[in-house]
């Protein structure tokens, strides 16, 4: 989980955003979102080479996992992502929730992929009951 801290208004701010803090799911279950900062993203533009197309076009003859283009995908999809958690962090954001991810092909060859998700602050519901109860609870 996020390394989480209390900041000088009381509230809860993270050192880091890691993987574990990013969801499809619109709530992160044992946190409460306490602020929005809005919609972040991460984009690329990938293009199959021409070699790539070759050895794809020898897979497909075969049948079955075309890894070249499984490959190509996963890095877009992994470039994309970090993208979009880098531009929450540089927001304030702790966590990303309601992630999606969408594709769309520009042109014959020419992919682009999207990674979204809206970027919030989250505190542990746990600590805000404590803060409420002065601590008895």
């Amino acid at each position: 989980m996020a390394d989480m801290q209390r900041n000088r208004a009381g509230g809860w701010s993270a050192s880091k955003l890691d993987d574990s803090m990013v969801t499809t799911a619109l709530e992160l279950p044992g946190y409460r979102v306490v602020g929005n900062r809005g919609v972040v993203r991460g984009i690329t533009v990938r293009s199959r080479s021409i070699i790539g197309n070759f050895f794809g076009g020898l897979q497909s003859l075969f049948g079955g996992n075309i890894t070249i283009y499984t490959q190509m995908c996963e890095q877009a999809r992994e470039e994309t992502f970090r993208d979009m958690v880098k531009h929450a962090r540089a927001l304030g954001a702790n966590a990303v929730i309601a992630v999606r991810y969408d594709a769309t092909d520009l042109m014959t060859g020419l992919t682009e992929v999207l990674c979204y998700g809206t970027a919030v602050v989250v505190e542990p519901v746990a600590e805000r009951a404590v803060a409420a109860t002065g601590g008895n609870a």
